[in-house]
């Protein structure tokens, strides 16, 4: 699968784009199978990765239940290997309720990598024309063609301003 996320801003946490406001976050692992209603209206077909073990995680305001983005994973080969990442159908585009979801769920995999033991390290496929994009919002780097990784120094980027305690 390749990632085809924008990142619309790198912010301190999620900014309120009616209000302006940064929100604080949370995350949590999927517990249960995704049902066909739970990723209506999204592009992808999030039970598939499911099927392929990987896991599924996913971003709320602190305190309430509505999905902002999903993000899904495993630990593989020492780092953190993602399949798919996605914004919430209510934050695409500019028009969305919410900036700063998609590296939002960059520094979730950075953190789930770091608690794996794997130093904050992810790597994911890219679409060919996002390649760029990546290595310049992420600070990714391109390690063959299209496979990218967040190596620690960029994940450290990401984790101080999403990850906070």
């Amino acid at each position: 699968m390749e990632v085809d996320i924008l990142i619309d801003r790198i912010t301190d946490c999620l900014i309120d784009t009616r209000t302006g406001e940064e929100v604080e976050t949370e995350y949590r692992m999927r517990e249960t199978p995704i049902r066909p209603k739970d990723y209506k209206g999204w592009k992808f077909n999030w039970s598939i990765t499911e099927k392929t073990g990987y896991d599924i995680y996913e971003l709320f305001l602190k305190g309430d239940d509505m999905v902002q983005g999903r993000i899904s994973l495993k630990i593989d080969g020492g780092v953190a290997d993602v399949e798919i990442v996605e914004t919430a159908p209510h934050n695409y585009s500019h028009k969305g309720i919410y900036a700063g979801v998609g590296a939002h769920l960059f520094a979730i995999a950075c953190q789930i990598s770091l608690d794996a033991g794997c130093d904050g390290v992810v790597a994911f496929t890219s679409k060919s024309d996002l390649v760029g994009y990546y290595m310049d919002k992420l600070n990714a780097v391109e390690i063959m063609p299209r496979r990218m990784v967040i190596f620690e120094d960029a994940a450290q980027i990401l984790l101080e301003k999403y990850m906070r305690k």
